[in-house]
């Protein structure tokens, strides 16, 4: 029997991992990969750049990290030089095909409008149905099509297609004398040309995310009090200084089974709403522990960053942030290496930005403005589409509406890896093509599409609750464990994974625990 061949878009982490599981399971993968390496978003950062989670969340579950890096902590350089190493390791390089842009997937098959169960028969390959992927090599600007069996989409959402602020009429960036660029641009230039950039210069970096804290701190070090540069964001969000709050480990705050079970969960049943609404108060005092912790470690306070939002919120949305060496941040801000401002609004003018507090409007002058501000992910994963319809259904809700934060029920024969997200995303997407490896297989047979779409709106509402206004990201901070636990229940095995009652109520859970499956 003919291998199914699956093309998968992408070879960032997830689409090394989903080639990696597709082998496994006896496919046939092809990855195609727009640039000239693997990596995605590490193969391309800000100098400085450094895991902000403990290498032990941020691994392979069959293949640990060297015994050279000792750091919690590893460098850009030591995790691409990871990722490397895990895709030699796994014989994954001969199945991708570089300088090759995915200019479109088209479907060649049945409509999906009268589906009881997803492809109309529940079955990851039906007897009618393939994709068209239709490629252009850059170096030969030469263009082919391929017909696939199945399309695993592993784009991400933080990269590609920037995310720019819109402006009112004449207060744009049509106005702006200086140069503006989004990070996307800043993070592909490298360290000389990088300082070259910014040296001398009245630098603005609007968002105060990862990516901005540290571009601003690499123009602080660049520039110093001479010039500092100019942070402007819009709201605070909780930042750790330490992975050992309180002289607790912080994974054992996180990734703990008995803090998890203090959440309300989709999908999780009378017996374990009744825990949730016991175990909430002791959840809601660790919380309150943990923001008090940051407040007095670090001064938020005196520089006006305590965040309104709970520590939960920021938690359960993906926006809490740990800061490497935070106090070298603090010194910058006491030098005046940075300075910030933060309002709810701002907009471009000839030699700067104007920016509303309250009354009064401050006007900001900068030579280069350098935009932190996200990206459109939802948009990049329609455009792929060439059916409206299939675009239609990615973007008809602010959070793309995925059945296991994978699939969806209308789009036949085809997965999405690393759209929604966790603290550590290679553990997040090796949990997700595990499963999506099982679907296809066909050990893991899915629900018809009502109840795949009655789930999905579950989710979607626990979302809503658990992260407020910033739901649409896809966040899975707050209940990665009980994520894990019904993908495991779904593929057949055991969700405890840990021996012994107190190890798996109060140890850390990691992808080393799911090494076996």
């Amino acid at each position: 029997m003919e291998k199914k061949q699956i093309a998968i878009i992408g070879a960032g982490v997830a689409g090394l991992l989903a080639c990696k599981y597709c082998l496994s399971k006896g496919f046939k993968p092809i990855v195609f990969e727009f640039e000239s390496h693997i990596g995605g978003v590490w193969a391309k950062t800000i100098k400085g750049t450094r895991l902000q989670v403990p290498k032990t969340m941020y691994r392979f579950s069959d293949y640990p990290w060297p015994a050279s890096v000792t750091d919690d902590l590893p460098t850009q350089q030591e995790t691409i030089d990871y990722i490397h190493s895990y895709a030699k390791h796994f014989q994954l390089m001969p199945h991708i095909t570089f300088h090759s842009r995915v200019k479109g997937i088209s479907y060649d098959g049945p409509s999906s409008d009268s589906w009881v169960l997803w492809n109309g028969t529940g079955e990851p390959f039906p007897p009618h149905g393939k994709w068209n992927i239709t490629v252009e090599n850059t170096k030969t600007a030469t263009t082919q099509v391929y017909t696939v069996d199945f399309v695993i989409l592993c784009i991400g959402r933080n990269k590609d297609v920037p995310n720019m602020p819109k402006f009112p009429q004449g207060k744009g960036l049509d106005v702006f004398q200086g140069k503006a660029i989004h990070s996307l641009q800043y993070a592909t230039l490298d360290d000389d040309a990088a300082e070259q950039l910014v040296k001398g210069k009245k630098v603005v970096v609007v968002g105060l995310g990862k990516s901005g804290l540290d571009i601003a701190r690499r123009c602080a070090e660049i520039n110093g009090p001479e010039h500092s540069c100019t942070v402007v964001y819009r709201h605070d969000h909780w930042k750790l200084g330490d992975l050992y709050p309180m002289g607790i480990p912080l994974i054992h705050l996180i990734f703990c089974r008995f803090v998890v079970l203090g959440v309300h969960k989709p999908e999780q049943g009378f017996l374990l709403s009744l825990v949730a609404i016991l175990l909430s108060p002791v959840r809601w005092t660790l919380m309150k522990l943990l923001e008090s912790h940051m407040k007095i470690t670090l001064p938020l306070a005196k520089y006006n960053m305590v965040p309104e939002q709970s520590l939960g919120k920021d938690l359960a949305s993906g926006l809490i942030m740990h800061v490497p060496d935070p106090y070298d941040f603090f010194d910058a801000l006491k030098k005046g290496s940075i300075k910030l401002k933060k309002t709810p609004s701002y907009y471009m003018y000839e030699k700067g930005l104007s920016i509303v507090e309250k009354e009064d409007k401050t006007q900001i002058e900068a030579d280069i403005v350098i935009f932190s501000t996200g990206f459109n992910g939802v948009e990049k994963v329609k455009n792929i589409f060439e059916s409206p319809t299939f675009g239609h259904f990615i973007s008809d809700t602010p959070r793309v509406g995925l059945y296991r934060e994978c699939i969806h029920p209308r789009i036949p024969q085809l997965g999405i890896i690393g759209f929604s997200d966790g603290l550590s995303s290679i553990y997040t997407s090796e949990m997700r093509c595990k499963w999506l490896a099982a679907v296809l297989e066909g050990s893991v047979k899915l629900p018809n599409v009502n109840e795949m779409q009655k789930s999905i709106k579950e989710w979607d509402e626990y979302m809503k609750q658990a992260s407020g206004h910033n739901h649409y990201r896809s966040f899975l901070g707050s209940i990665e464990i009980w994520y894990n636990d019904v993908l495991c229940k779904d593929m057949g095995v055991n969700p405890v994974r840990k021996k012994g009652l107190f190890a798996n109520m109060f140890e850390a859970y990691g992808p080393a625990d799911y090494a076996d499956i």
